[in-house]
């Protein structure tokens, strides 16, 4: 026991740096945030994907320093008790103070250790990217855009969605996948079929789920189609 403890606090200190850069950049993601939201009178539909897409781009620095599967697990497990604490006790208004019922933050901070124990282990490291980052870029990207943009509309389960806002989940979608399989090497070809459908799937999954869940099926869904098709 002593001497798992002593790899522990090892490996800890090896991973020091990135752990606290990490630490120190979620922390100024909330409370500009915070900051927008309390000073600026920001609309909490915007702070919320501000913090949103600012987060998710965590798993690039987890991806390029290679971090261990269990600081990406311990990270995951944390923030979800983080989330739970601030849905109990209200303690971001940037994040919660929204009119409808949502999980999504819960589900976010999920998303990303079921992913990272999926792919982590196997040394996939892109499809748990492509997934976060699809999450990421592509659901933060189209809501900005359909509450700006979006003048053509319709409803799914009594949710209000919209055509500019669906497009641009799809466009982006297909931006991330696409880059992420060049930068490992797949072939142009393949790289162009994969990402097209993956960013297919992504937008449907994004326009059928409701309550938030969607920050758990589109990285998920959008993990396992790239991984399938790149493996067939």
């Amino acid at each position: 026991m002593s001497f798992q403890f002593f790899c522990l606090i090892s490996t800890l200190y090896s991973f020091r740096l990135p752990i606290c850069l990490i630490v120190f950049y979620l922390t100024a993601v909330i409370a500009i945030a915070e900051i927008l939201k309390h000073s600026w009178d920001t609309k909490t539909e915007i702070t919320r994907k501000i913090v949103h897409i600012a987060s998710g781009n965590i798993i690039i620095f987890a991806w390029q320093l290679q971090l261990p599967i269990w600081i990406l697990i311990t990270g995951s497990i944390l923030s979800t008790l983080a989330v739970l604490v601030s849905y109990a006790f209200y303690l971001f208004p940037s994040i919660n103070d929204i009119n409808r019922l949502s999980y999504g933050t819960l589900f976010y901070a999920f998303s990303i250790g079921i992913l990272g124990y999926c792919f982590w282990y196997e040394e996939r490291f892109q499809y748990a990217v492509i997934g976060i980052l699809i999450m990421t870029w592509g659901d933060g990207m189209a809501a900005i855009v359909g509450l700006k943009f979006g003048k053509h509309t319709y409803q799914i389960f009594n949710v209000n969605k919209s055509w500019e806002g669906s497009l641009m989940m799809m466009g982006i979608s297909f931006i991330v996948c696409s880059v992420i399989l060049s930068l490992v090497g797949e072939p142009f070809s393949r790289t162009f079929i994969i990402s097209l459908v993956t960013s297919i799937v992504a937008t449907v999954l994004e326009v059928f789920s409701s309550f938030g869940i969607d920050n758990m099926t589109v990285p998920i869904g959008s993990a396992f189609v790239s991984f399938y098709l790149a493996n067939l």
